[in-house]
């Protein structure tokens, strides 16, 4: 029985050796993460650039030598783009390769309109914030739209596309729960695509974009969520009918590599 006794304690109070695989391998997790995050934001910069414009190719090998990376990591932020809409598979087997989405009526019609409603969930709660909130915020709108109207007798582009991201980036960013902004984070480069590549032609509806801002603003001064949300899908909307028929005008992008 003492015998018993003293290897039933032994074996309770026995651990198990570490692993050094184990540990070498956690130790290696976090940099391939990094390694997929950073090629991943590299090459999704890129594409919405315009960089990488739309049906070029893109070549595993050749990414993963310019970003000085391995090819797995490579593979896995291709992989992401894919799902999210950024590249497209073309061909099968053997002939299977990835370029960089096309830009057409249809796929831009859809991105506008998942952005709108996205966007239009976020409006319904800036639009609940408590009063002296929703103030300050509506001041910031107006202050970014006072600013994108005077744009229109300078026709700087560039100065457009970034002062319409900031308007809708504040009715968003630190207003929408978690999830959402996941979910608009995804889409919205999407979307920003198009606007950087047809944002000259673009400019010759800043006042009308002006306009749907300023009542997205006075919906959000009022705090009345439906109306902010009908204001905010609507512009969404009618943006999405302004770049259908400016495609229409100049051609699709990038279908013709497919």
């Amino acid at each position: 029985m003492p015998a018993t006794t003293r290897r039933s304690s032994g074996t309770s109070t026995a651990r198990p050796p570490r692993s050094r695989t184990s540990a070498s391998a956690a130790r290696t997790d976090e940099p391939r993460t990094g390694h997929v995050s950073s090629a991943y934001e590299e090459l999704r910069r890129s594409i919405v650039m315009g960089q990488l414009p739309p049906g070029a190719r893109v070549s595993e090998r050749i990414v993963a030598d310019r970003l000085a990376l391995s090819r797995t990591p490579v593979r896995s932020a291709l992989h992401r783009l894919e799902q999210e809409g950024f590249v497209s598979a073309v061909g099968t087997g053997r002939e299977r390769r990835l370029v960089v989405a096309p830009l057409t009526v249809e796929d831009g019609r859809e991105v506008f309109t998942i952005v709108g409603h996205l966007e239009g969930l976020a409006v319904r709660t800036a639009a609940l914030l408590p009063a002296p909130k929703r103030k300050a915020l509506v001041a910031k709108l107006r202050g970014v739209n006072d600013t994108l109207a005077k744009q229109a007798k300078k026709g700087n582009a560039t100065r457009f596309f970034d002062l319409d991201v900031e308007f809708h980036r504040l009715y968003v960013e630190g207003v929408a729960g978690p999830r959402l902004l996941t979910l608009h984070r995804a889409i919205k480069p999407q979307s920003e695509r198009y606007i950087r590549l047809y944002v000259s032609v673009l400019l010759d509806q800043i006042g009308t974009s002006v306009r749907e801002h300023e009542r997205i603003a006075a919906t959000i001064a009022r705090g009345d969520a439906d109306a902010a949300q009908h204001a905010v899908e609507t512009n969404w909307r009618n943006a999405g009918e302004r770049l259908t028929h400016i495609i229409s005008q100049l051609g699709e992008r990038g279908s013709w590599h497919v």
